[in-house]
C-alpha cells in the first residue's frame, strides 16, 4: 500500500514535469520571436563572459548585476560561444540563441517542480500541488519564460526562497535545520532582488511565512531578523559597486529615471495577459477573490504588494507579471480543488474529466504556439547583415542582433544598439542598417531618421507572424510577436 501511495505522488510530479519539458523546450528558438530586452541582457553576460566586468558601463544604470553574473556562469558552463564554432550563416547565429533559450527552458521546469513542491508544503495536497504544476506547464502564458528576460533568470530563486520559508513549518524542534532553511530563503531572495529590484514586494510574504514558521514566539522576530540580512545584503552590492568605480551620482539617476517611465501603467501588463491567456487569467482572477473568500494571507500577500508597486510606478510592461504566474496558477488550483470537492455523484469521473479538459486545452492551445517558427526572419536578416560587413563598415541594429556582432564575430564597428547614433558620430562611411519593427518605432527621433534616410534597402525578409490570424484564439499571441515582421537590411555606400 505504502509502495502505491508512494508510486502515485511520483508520478503527480513526473507529468507536470514531463509536460513543461515540452512547452518549454520544444523549438526553444522558433518560439518566441527575439525581443529587444533579450540582447541586451546576453550583450551584458557576453560582457562578464569576456571581459569580467559585471557593470557594463559607468554611465548607466537600469537594473542590478546578478542577472548577467548568472546567464554568464550558465552560458560558460558549456564553453559558450566558442564550443558552437560560430560562422556567418543564418543556422549557426540560430545556435548562438539556442543554448541560453535551453537554458531558460530548463529553468522554466525547474520552476514547475518548485511550484509543486510550494503547492504541497504549504496545502498539504498532492492534487492541489499537481492542479498547479500542471497550470504553469501547459497553460500558454508560460511562454513567458522561454524569453531570455531578468524575470526568467529570478524566478528559480523567487520560488526557493519561498520554498525555503515554507519548510521551516516543518522543522520545529530541529534548530539547526530552521536556520539553515530561513538562511537559504533569505540568500535566495536577496538574489532576486539583486536581478531585478521590484522583487523586494515579496518580502512581506516570505517575511511572513518565516515568522509564522519559526518553531517558538520568542524566536520568531529573530528569526525574521536574521532572514532579512541577506535580503537586504546582497543587492547592496550594486550600490556598493557604483561607489567603488566612483559612479554612484549616475547610479543614483539610473535607479531614479526606472521610476520615472511612463507607460499605460498596470493596464498594459493585464492587456497582455488577456491577449495571451484569458482562460488562465479568469482562472487566476477567481481563485484571488476565492483566497480574499478564505482570508488567505498566502495568496494575498503574494499578489497584493507586487500589483500595488506595479501600479504606482507606472511603467510596466506585460512580461513584468511574471513573478506572479506561479501564484496564479496555485490561486487557481485552490479555486479548482474547491469546486471538485463539492461535486456530488460521479465525483471521480467528473474530477477527471475537469483535469483532463484543462491539460487538454492548455497543452493543445501551447503546442499550436510553439510550433510555429517566427523567428527565421531574424537569423537570416543577421546573417545577410553580417555578410555586407567589411572592417570598414559600421552595423546599426537593435541589441537581439549586435551582440553576436560584437562578442562573436568581432566586427570592429557594430554599434551595441541603433540608439547610439543619437550620442555618437557613425565612425565609417559605409554603414549597414537593419531596419527592424522595433527600429521603426524610434524612427521619429532625429538621428535615427537621417541615418535610416542615408541608406537604401538592400534585401527585406519577412516573418511568418502574419500568416496567423491574430483575432484567432490562441495566435493572439502573435500580437506580442511582431519583431520578425518585415526586416530591411539597408546598405550606404562610401
Amino acid at each position: 500500500m505504502l509502495s502505491v501511495s508512494f508510486n502515485k505522488r511520483y508520478l503527480l510530479i513526473l507529468i507536470p514535469l514531463a509536460l513543461s519539458s515540452f512547452t518549454h523546450l520544444w523549438n526553444a528558438t522558433g518560439f518566441p520571436d527575439l525581443f529587444y530586452d533579450e540582447g541586451i541582457y546576453m550583450r551584458r553576460a557576453m560582457n562578464v563572459l569576456e571581459h569580467q566586468m559585471l557593470q557594463e558601463n559607468l554611465y548607466y544604470y537600469d537594473h542590478p548585476l546578478f542577472g548577467q553574473i548568472f546567464l554568464a556562469g550558465l552560458l560558460a558552463l558549456t564553453n559558450y560561444p566558442d564550443s558552437l564554432n560560430p560562422s556567418i550563416s543564418a543556422q549557426s547565429i540560430e545556435s548562438l540563441y539556442l543554448v541560453p533559450k535551453i537554458w531558460m527552458g530548463v529553468l522554466a521546469v525547474i520552476d514547475t517542480f518548485l511550484i509543486y513542491k510550494i503547492a504541497d508544503y504549504k496545502y498539504g495536497s498532492s492534487r492541489i500541488a499537481f492542479l498547479a504544476s500542471i497550470l504553469f506547464a501547459v497553460m500558454p502564458m508560460t511562454w513567458l519564460t522561454r524569453r531570455i528576460l531578468l524575470e526568467s533568470l529570478l524566478l528559480p530563486f523567487l520560488l526557493s526562497s519561498i520554498l525555503f520559508a515554507l519548510q521551516l513549518q516543518r522543522s520545529h524542534n530541529k534548530r539547526q535545520q530552521q536556520y539553515f532553511a530561513m538562511m537559504l530563503s533569505g540568500t535566495c531572495l536577496g538574489l532576486a532582488i539583486f536581478t531585478k529590484i521590484p522583487v523586494f514586494t515579496m518580502i512581506p510574504l516570505i517575511g511572513f511565512s518565516v515568522y509564522t514558521g519559526s518553531s517558538k514566539e520568542k524566536n520568531q522576530l529573530r528569526n525574521v531578523g536574521l532572514w532579512f540580512i541577506p535580503v537586504v545584503l546582497i543587492p547592496m552590492i550594486w550600490p556598493a559597486e557604483s561607489i567603488s568605480t566612483g559612479s554612484f551620482d549616475n547610479w543614483v539617476r539610473g535607479v531614479l529615471t526606472q521610476t520615472q517611465r511612463h507607460s499605460d501603467g498596470i493596464t498594459t501588463a493585464f492587456a497582455g495577459f488577456l491577449i495571451t491567456d484569458p482562460v488562465l487569467l479568469a482562472l487566476g482572477i477567481l481563485g484571488f477573490g476565492y483566497a480574499i473568500l478564505k482570508k488567505d494571507l498566502f495568496v494575498l500577500l503574494w499578489v497584493g504588494p507586487f500589483l500595488v508597486f506595479l501600479w504606482l510606478i507606472g511603467y510596466v510592461q506585460y512580461f513584468h507579471v511574471m513573478p506572479v504566474l506561479p501564484v496564479f496558477c496555485i490561486s487557481a488550483a485552490l479555486w479548482i480543488n474547491d469546486v471538485i470537492n463539492k461535486v456530488g455523484p460521479g465525483r471521480r469521473l467528473i474530477q477527471h474529466g475537469i483535469v483532463a479538459s484543462i491539460v487538454v486545452f492548455g497543452l493543445a492551445s501551447t503546442t499550436l504556439l510553439i510550433t510555429t517558427n517566427v523567428t527565421s526572419s531574424q537569423f537570416e536578416a543577421a546573417a545577410f547583415a553580417l555578410s555586407l560587413a567589411d572592417n570598414d563598415t559600421t552595423i546599426i541594429a537593435n541589441p537581439v542582433y549586435s551582440w553576436p556582432y560584437n562578442f562573436v564575430f568581432h566586427v570592429p564597428h557594430a554599434m551595441n544598439d541603433y540608439r547610439d547614433v543619437m550620442y555618437s558620430a557613425i565612425p565609417t562611411d559605409k554603414v549597414v542598417l537593419i531596419s527592424d519593427p522595433h527600429f521603426r518605432g524610434s524612427i521619429n527621433e532625429a538621428p535615427i531618421v537621417q541615418t535610416y534616410n542615408s541608406t537604401t534597402s538592400v534585401r527585406t525578409f519577412y516573418g511568418n507572424a502574419r500568416s496567423y490570424d491574430p483575432d484567432l484564439y490562441p495566435y493572439t499571441s502573435m500580437t506580442l510577436n511582431y519583431q520578425g515582421n518585415d526586416i530591411d537590411v539597408r546598405q550606404k555606400l562610401p
